[in-house]
């Protein structure tokens, strides 16, 4: 597919799906970036892919605490909590990951990720 021909379908695929769909997909393309740095660990560019999914990981999560955190937010009060909390753990965890680099790490992000991401589509 050409450039301008898959840009054109991921913004009409955008544009179909619910918010719950976009969250649940980055979710799920967060957590196989992870374990393809995971599975390709003593790769060649391994570290910049490294660095590339972690970031990617932190910025959906600091995107989740900030609409979390918004007042008009129609979440329940103890499920806003409850991923705010799996949040802190996550930052954490891509921090600890960082400054010690260890393939086992990533494990928990992924499953969080995947489990978020399932949910989200009612399974």
């Amino acid at each position: 597919m050409h450039a301008a021909q898959l840009d054109a379908y991921r913004t009409a695929l955008k544009t179909t799906m619910s918010g719950r769909e976009i969250e649940a997909s980055v979710l799920t393309k967060a957590a196989l970036m992870l374990k393809n740095c995971q599975e390709n660990w003593d790769s060649e560019n391994g570290n910049a892919k490294l660095e590339e999914a972690l970031k990617f990981n932190q910025l959906i999560w600091s995107i989740f605490q900030g609409e979390l955190t918004k007042a008009d937010n129609p979440l329940p009060n103890k499920l806003k909590e409850d991923i705010l909390s799996l949040a802190v753990f996550i930052d954490k965890r891509i921090f600890d990951v960082m400054a010690y680099p260890s393939p086992e790490k990533l494990t928990v992000i992924i499953n969080i990720n995947l489990s978020i991401a399932a949910g989200l589509q009612g399974r």
